[in-house]
Formats: C-alpha cells, sequence, structure tokens
C-alpha cells in the first residue's frame, strides 16, 4: 500500500470535501416524511405479525392465556 504525506492527505480530503453535496430544504423534509411513513407501516406489519403469532399459539396451547 502506498504512503501518502500529510500534505497529500490534505489534498484528498479537499477534494473529497469539494465533492459533497447538502440537500435542500425541500429534500430533507420529503425524505425525513418517507422515513416516518416507512417506520409506521413496518409498525403496523409487525403489530399484525404479532398478533397472528399470539392466536396461532393460543390455538397451539389451550388453555394457557
Amino acid at each position: 500500500m502506498a504512503r501518502t504525506t500529510p500534505v497529500q492527505f490534505m489534498r484528498q480530503v479537499r477534494q473529497e470535501v469539494s465533492k459533497v453535496v447538502t440537500p435542500s430544504r425541500k429534500e430533507t423534509l420529503v425524505t425525513t416524511l418517507m422515513v416516518f411513513i416507512m417506520v409506521a407501516l413496518a409498525s403496523v406489519f409487525f403489530l399484525l405479525v404479532d398478533m397472528g403469532f399470539a392466536q396461532l399459539v393460543k390455538l397451539l396451547l389451550p388453555g394457557r392465556g
């Protein structure tokens, strides 16, 4: 592996930092909203799966709950 000097390293860091793009306010809001929607959908899905498994256990183990 090639060694880089501290000066070369700082140049490379500046090059990479110049490629960073900050999202706009609208992009941030839309992305945040999508995350909340996906979390809500996943929560409902796992709630339903959990309720289904609970019913299955009640059927398989009568008199326990």
